[in-house]
């Protein structure tokens, strides 16, 4: 999930295939929590499992991530996610992605990206 999730980010950033393994992260780390395997790791390590969550362009999966997070009971990280789950409800995606991905962006996210802290 790391690899998948966190490599391409790093790798080809500034590019649409940093975002191009996102699905399969996100499905890996689904199993790892349908199958109970997520049970065997650390926090810190479940923390890193439910990233794809917080990457998802997806109403519903941050809403799944909401719960993941809260149940963590890790206050940094949970904030982290209610700051992209802010974004979601309010776009429906991530709008410092558009031009990586070749969207066309709204005047009302231009206006959000061009405030101070907007991006990650």
């Amino acid at each position: 999930v790391i690899v998948l999730d966190q490599f391409s980010r790093n790798l080809f950033r500034g590019t649409p295939q940093s975002f191009a393994c996102d699905g399969m992260a996100l499905v890996l780390a689904q199993e790892a929590i349908r199958s109970g395997e997520c049970e065997r790791l650390s926090r810190e390590q479940r923390g890193f499992l439910y990233l794809p969550f917080m990457h998802s362009e997806s109403p519903l999966i941050h809403q799944q991530a909401l719960v993941l997070y809260t149940e963590l009971n890790n206050g940094d990280q949970l904030e982290f996610e209610l700051r992209h789950k802010a974004i979601i409800d309010r776009f429906g995606r991530y709008p410092h992605r558009n031009a990586i991905l070749g969207r066309t962006s709204t005047p009302e996210e231009e206006a959000f990206l061009r405030q101070p802290g907007s991006g990650f």
